[in-house]
Formats: C-alpha cells, sequence, structure tokens
C-alpha cells in the first residue's frame, strides 16, 4: 500500500489499477473501471511555481513533461501524447542535459506556472442568503454566527446580504443613514432585466441598447455595484446593525400550515445580481436555510402540514408531486452559476428536510460547500462555518474559476468524471461514447475548488486485441496529463501540471502484473462513487446485486482456488481487503437509503463525491481505536466483538465521531472515581479518546457530530449500526463480557463464505 501512497505524496493522484489492462477486453474483464481519483490542487510544500508560461504543443496542446523525449543537439522535444517533434523556443537555448529547466527534472512530474500578467484584481465576493422563517431561538443562533463569520472574512472581500421568507429582501448595504431594502415577490421568478431595473441600475447611466450587461466593464456603473457589494472593511458595522434589526418573518403562519418560505426565488435573485455585478469573480452564494421550501418554483412541499415532505419511496414510486420542477429549475440555476463562475455553498440546518435533494446539482455543479446540522446552534454548523473562513494549518484553501483539462495516450478515452466539476462539453477524440458522469468533454469547469476538493476521472481502455501477439508494441506505456487553471487564493492565476506514466499487459500471463498494481482502497472509492451515481440515474437499479455481482466476478478472476473448492480459495494480500470494502459498502449510508431522508442521502453522497480516497475509505469501513488499561490506543476490527465492559472505543465514520464507554469505565465514571488523585490513570485513559476525537475534529470539514454514549445507552445504536453483526440475538454462545446486535443482517463471516462457494464455481 506504501507506494500508492509515496505515489498520491508526490502528484495527488490514486488509481485503482496502476499497472494498466492493455485491451478492452482485458479492462471489463478487470470488473472495477480504470480510474484516477485526483486532487487537483492538493497543497505540495516542495512543488516549485515556475515564474513563466508553460511550453506546449502544437498539434495536442499538451505541456512539457519529463516523459517528453528531448534531443539536446538539435532542440527539439517530442510530445508523449501525439508524437509530434516541436522546436524549443529560443529562450531554452542554453538546456543541455546537466543544465535542465525545472519542467524536465524526472521527480517534478506535478509542477505549478504562475505568468506574472495573470494577477486579476478580483477580490472575493460573498453573497449571505439568509432565511427568516425560523424560531426567534435558531434567529438568535444564526444571527451570531454570521457576525462571527463576517468578522473573519478578509478586509478586501466584497460582501453582500439578501434576507427572504414570504418576499425576498435584497439590503442596499452602501446606503449607509438608514436601512434600505428592495423587497421581490415570493413566488414570481424575476429575470435578470427586470432586477436591475427595478432595484434602479439605470438611473444615473442609460441602460445599454444591445449587449449582456456584465459587470463595470460593460454597462454598469461601479458606484451603482456598491450600493449592494461593498469591501468588508467598510461595510461590517453596517451588516452587524441589520443583522442586530433582523426579525422572524412577520406573516403570520396557521398553525395547520408550513411557513412560506421561497428559498429558490431568493437564490435566483442572488444568482442575478451577481451575473450582473461580479461576473467572472470568484463569487460565493451562502445559502442559510432553516426549513423546507413552499414558494416559488423551486417548492419542494406544499403549504399543508397534512402532506408529508417526499421520502424515499416516493422518489422510488414517482409520487414526489413537486421533486422533478425543483430539480429542473436548479438545473437551470446551476447552469447560469456555470456560465458566471459563481459557487452556491450550502448550509441547512433543520430538524425537517430543507431540500438538499433538490438543490444537490446546483451544489455539485458549481463545486459548492454543504454542510447539514439539525440546528444554528449546532457545533457542527458553528465550527464548519469558522472553519470556512479561518486562516492558518486548517484552512480550506479556496480558490476559483477553476478549469481542468486532460490529455492522455490515444488508446485510452474519457467516460466523464464524478465529482464536483461541470462539463464545458469540449468534444473531441478523447470523449468515450459511453459516459458516465460529466462526459462527452475533455475539459471541466470548476467554479470553486479547495485543497481537498477530489476527482473521480472514469477511463475507457479502446485499444482493440491485436490478432497478431507476436509483434512487440513500440511502447507499453500509457500517458495522462491533468491540466487545472484555477485563481489561488492570492488572486494569482495559476495553471499546475500532472503528468503520469503507467504500464499496461495484455495476455495470458499479465494476471500477477495487473494484481501487484491494483490499489484496493482507490478501487473501492470508485466503486462507491459508481454505485452512488448509478443509484440516482438508473430507474429500477438493484445496488446490492451489481455490486455483489462485480466482487465475485473479481475474486473468480483474481482468486486462486481448486475449482468447485470453496476451502482452497484465497487472495493475494493486494486483494485481501476489497470483500471487506464491499462488505462496509453494502451497509453504509451510501446504499442502505433506509432510515435516511433523501435530504441526508444528498448531503452523504455530495461529500463523498468530493473526497480524497483516506477521507472517503472511513465513510465507507469506519475506523475503531480501543482504550484500555492493559495496552496503549490499539487499531479494533470494526466488530462487535470489539465490546468490551472495561474498554473505551473511538468510531470514527467521518459524519459522526463516537466515544463509547464499556459498561465498567462507565460506572466508574459516574461514581467520580477519575477525580480522585489516586485514580490518575483512569483520567488519562478517559481523557485519551476525547484528545484523539478533537484532533479528527480540528482539520475536518464539514465538521464531524461528536457523539458519548455508554454501553447500554439510546446513544450507543451511533456505535452498534456500523459494528459487523458477527454475535446477534440468535447465534449459539455469545462472547462473555462482550455485546450482541438485535439484527437479521448478515456478518461478514457469513458474507465471505458465500462469496467463496461462488467465485470457485
Amino acid at each position: 500500500m506504501t507506494e500508492f501512497l509515496d505515489l498520491e505524496a508526490q502528484d495527488g493522484v490514486r488509481m485503482s489499477w496502476n499497472v494498466l489492462p492493455g485491451t478492452k477486453q482485458e479492462a471489463s474483464n478487470c470488473v472495477v473501471p480504470v480510474s484516477a481519483i485526483y486532487t487537483p490542487i492538493k497543497p505540495f510544500p516542495n512543488t516549485p511555481v515556475l515564474p513563466y508560461a508553460p511550453l506546449r504543443c502544437r498539434t495536442c496542446r499538451s505541456v512539457l513533461n519529463p516523459f517528453s523525449i528531448v534531443d539536446f543537439a538539435a532542440k527539439i522535444w517530442i510530445c508523449p501524447f501525439c508524437f509530434q517533434r516541436n522546436h524549443f523556443p529560443p529562450h531554452y537555448a542554453s538546456i543541455s542535459d546537466d543544465n535542465l529547466p525545472a519542467e524536465l527534472f524526472p521527480q517534478y512530474t506535478t509542477i505549478e506556472y504562475e505568468s506574472s500578467g495573470d494577477k486579476s484584481s478580483s477580490s472575493s465576493v460573498f453573497m449571505f442568503v439568509v432565511d427568516t422563517c425560523i424560531i426567534e431561538e435558531e434567529m438568535a443562533f444564526l444571527k451570531s454566527a454570521l457576525s462571527q463569520a463576517i468578522g473573519l472574512l478578509p478586509d478586501n472581500s466584497l460582501v453582500g446580504l439578501i434576507t427572504f421568507g414570504t418576499l425576498v429582501h435584497v439590503h442596499e448595504l452602501g446606503f449607509g443613514q438608514t436601512p434600505k431594502t428592495y423587497v421581490f415577490k415570493g413566488a414570481k421568478d424575476v429575470s435578470k432585466d427586470q432586477l436591475l431595473d427595478q432595484m434602479g441600475f439605470f438611473l444615473k447611466k442609460p441602460k445599454p441598447p444591445t449587449g449582456v450587461i456584465a459587470g463595470a466593464r460593460d454597462g454598469l456603473s461601479s458606484e451603482s455595484i456598491s450600493r449592494f457589494l461593498l469591501p468588508a472593511s467598510e461595510c461590517e458595522f453596517t451588516i452587524n446593525s441589520v443583522l442586530e434589526e433582523l426579525q422572524k418573518d412577520p406573516w403570520t403562519v396557521p398553525s395547520d400550515q408550513r411557513a412560506t418560505r421561497c428559498t429558490s426565488t431568493a437564490l435566483s435573485v442572488a444568482a442575478s445580481l451577481l451575473g450582473a455585478c461580479v461576473p467572472g469573480s470568484g463569487a460565493r452564494i451562502m445559502a442559510f436555510i432553516g426549513g423546507p421550501s413552499t414558494e416559488g418554483p423551486g417548492a419542494i412541499v406544499s403549504k399543508n402540514l397534512s402532506e408529508p415532505i417526499r421520502s424515499h419511496k416516493d422518489l422510488d414510486k414517482d409520487t414526489a408531486p413537486y421533486y422533478h420542477k425543483a430539480v429542473k429549475f436548479y438545473e437551470g440555476l446551476a447552469k447560469q452559476l456555470v456560465h458566471q463562475g459563481h459557487v452556491l455553498d450550502l448550509f441547512a440546518c433543520a430538524l425537517d428536510q430543507v431540500g438538499v435533494a433538490e438543490l444537490k446539482v446546483a451544489v455539485e455543479k458549481t463545486g459548492g460547500l454543504v454542510v447539514l446540522a439539525e440546528s444554528f446552534g449546532h457545533s457542527v454548523f458553528k465550527d464548519s462555518l469558522k472553519h470556512v473562513f479561518q486562516s492558518g494549518d486548517y484552512d480550506l484553501g479556496l480558490s476559483s474559476n477553476g478549469i481542468f483539462e486532460i490529455n492522455c495516450s490515444k488508446d485510452i478515452k474519457v467516460q466523464g468524471i464524478i465529482g464536483p466539476c461541470a462539463s464545458l462539453e469540449k468534444k473531441g477524440p478523447l470523449c468515450s461514447d459511453n459516459v458516465i458522469g460529466q462526459g462527452n468533454t475533455s475539459a471541466w469547469k470548476m467554479c470553486g475548488l479547495d485543497k481537498a476538493t477530489t476527482l473521480c476521472i472514469i477511463f475507457e481502455i479502446v485499444k482493440k486485441d491485436s490478432p497478431d501477439s507476436s509483434v512487440q508494441p513500440t511502447s507499453n506505456q500509457y500517458y495522462f496529463q491533468f491540466l487545472t487553471y484555477y485563481q489561488h487564493s492570492s488572486g494569482q492565476m495559476r495553471l499546475r501540471v500532472t503528468t503520469l506514466s503507467r504500464r499496461w499487459v495484455a495476455g495470458s500471463g499479465s494476471i500477477q502484473d495487473l494484481i501487484a498494481g491494483f490499489d484496493q482502497e482507490a478501487a473501492a472509492v470508485a466503486m462507491a462513487r459508481l454505485v452512488s451515481f448509478k443509484m440516482e440515474i438508473e430507474a429500477e437499479f438493484d445496488p446490492i446485486r451489481w455490486l455483489d455481482k462485480s466482487l465475485i466476478h473479481m475474486c473468480s478472476r483474481f482468486g486462486d482456488y481448486q475449482k468447485d473448492n470453496p476451502s482452497s480459495f484465497s487472495l493475494s494480500p493486494r486483494f485481501s481487503i476489497f470483500p471487506q470494502f464491499m462488505f462496509n459498502l453494502r451497509r453504509s449510508q451510501f446504499v442502505q437509503v433506509f432510515n435516511n431522508s433523501p435530504d441526508e442521502t444528498a448531503y452523504f453522497r455530495i461529500i463523498l463525491n468530493r473526497e480524497n480516497v483516506a477521507n472517503s475509505v472511513v465513510m465507507i469501513q469506519p475506523s475503531l481505536i480501543s482504550y484500555s488499561f492493559h495496552s496503549g490506543p490499539e487499531p479494533a476490527l470494526l466488530d462487535v466483538a470489539a465490546i468490551a465492559a472495561d474498554r473505551i472505543l473511538l468510531l470514527d465514520s467521518y459524519f459522526t465521531v463516537v466515544i463509547f464507554h464499556g459498561a465498567t469505565i462507565a460506572q466508574w465514571r459516574k461514581a467520580g472515581y477519575h477525580n480522585q488523585p489516586e485514580h490518575q490513570a483512569f483520567a488519562q485513559l478517559l481523557q485519551a479518546p476525547r484528545d484523539d476525537a478533537d484532533v479528527i475534529i480540528k482539520e475536518r470539514f464539514p465538521v464531524p457530530r461528536l457523539v458519548i454514549c455508554d454501553q447500554h445507552g439510546s446513544q450507543a445504536r451511533f456505535l452498534l449500526a456500523k459494528l459487523n453483526p458477527s454475535a446477534t440475538y440468535n447465534t449459539d454462545s455469545p462472547l462473555p463480557g462482550g455485546d450482541v446486535l438485535f439484527t437479521d443482517d448478515v456478518s461478514f463471516e457469513v458474507f465471505l463464505d458465500h462469496l467463496q462457494r461462488l467465485a470457485v464455481q
């Protein structure tokens, strides 16, 4: 495993197969698709930033890289992708074997370019869109969190404020004397032109007769823009006084009805306003929503409380009357935001669903952040919001205006990307006909991206089997190049180039090579993204059956066994944990939607689709650490047998961190032994998991929920639901001191037993 981690530490990429199947047939026999999980702007302290423009191939536009063949005498380089011979320009005249430019150093397969002329003057822009249909207590929590966030903003960033309930209020922050707002009706969609007219943008400077209105350069005066978007340093006082005066939505709500909340109209107004004032800048709409939308084109439920909000069952049976209309509206909004280069971030805090399932398309295509909590007073929300703006070790490194492009060898095509990006529809010979995720293109827009944003790129090997296998191929390497243009958080435009080379194999003896290059963690994450994607777009798709069939094919192809003899079955260490990942993926919240609302499922999937391999693996198969008097902290098996009365367990399932006290430990804690000086060791034992949990919480976004519970307590369900049920209520002899699970789920042992029987047939 370590060599895959080394590759990730050098290039920010993990591939499911590091030795590639050489032909189309071989690739389909491999079951797990050839895929790369890539973190485009992962920070590498040792990567140089070159202060000049990159040198590009004149045919395929790929960038000069360490795999290019260089003829120093003739000053020519040969592109590894299209074999075009390119001349070096005059300023490369002094290059030689011992005087190489940085981009040809073999260790710099990932490198950045920053040309001095590209400094973008635009500062970051934040448009806060705040829901006022919430109870007073929630309102107070939200106000205090917002004023704290505004205090953390960089001084030069521009800020705007829109509040909404039954109506949408756009606050004119530049009008300092008294609070002044423009009000729009919640049920009616407002076009960009109507918006600009009604908000008096053309009073001093007449509207241009033709062309698109886009910011101060095209048709708007900068003083009319600064009425609504002001530098944080200038408007902190005004915004705080508006927030202080902010009241709950004044319209009375009958007891049998939901509040009239026009979320979609407010977001549409925010998008149009930013599109007119600051197009192409790294602007973020930060929406704070406290309940379901009931008004406007993006409503998710009617106002009658007698009508429940859609469930997974309603979506499966197609009996959710508002769902398709709302999704269609947000698809349109996503398209508008991607075109403008703006991001939608969502902070949804309510006990009810608010419509994350419908909003998912707009958040995901723009690369937005999403946080789901039960209340604006919950630490999950408060700490996550702080984390967005904090600087220092754990800052998110928010960047904007990204464009991601791929080049690869001619026997490979790109099926698509599953992750936070939007297709730019740049068709070409690289595009496969089988589309997965954002496909049919070799360039994608990433309006918002940060240090952790991770894409899963799915490739297709299109090389046919050569009838004459005695002819040796000229080269057995496939090359990939990932180009990411983005605006760095410093405002500078940068280009990051990562070039990879991977060996391919074909023919009868290739199976051992494929096994040696198999990265089971990356493969599990690719399968998780793929199964979530299929569950969303394929009707009648059975995820459990698909995963089981894939795993059985995989084991019968790569396992060692005698036919029809299950006891002879064994897997190479490279594959040995893969069945366990699949077992936990089948039980995870990505596949089992029972007991989760559509909003929660959408939330879990948005996060799975933007996180790196290590974090995604924790979501699929949580980590468990055990603490006891007899030994230091040690990893424990994710099994009910790990529970013991004299142990503390720390479970990290990414969204939740659980500290679980065994029955004896809980009794001692309640008796207060840890406060007595002679029981110092017990106090340290109680503190150790708390410290480890704090470390996890500090560096993670969104901040996970911390649950501290006791054996046999009601909150223990957070741990029990994740454990392998090796001892259930109908097992013959449960372990003494352990626990049993009341479940009919099969245990991992039974699952493995069936797998071996089917694989050897």
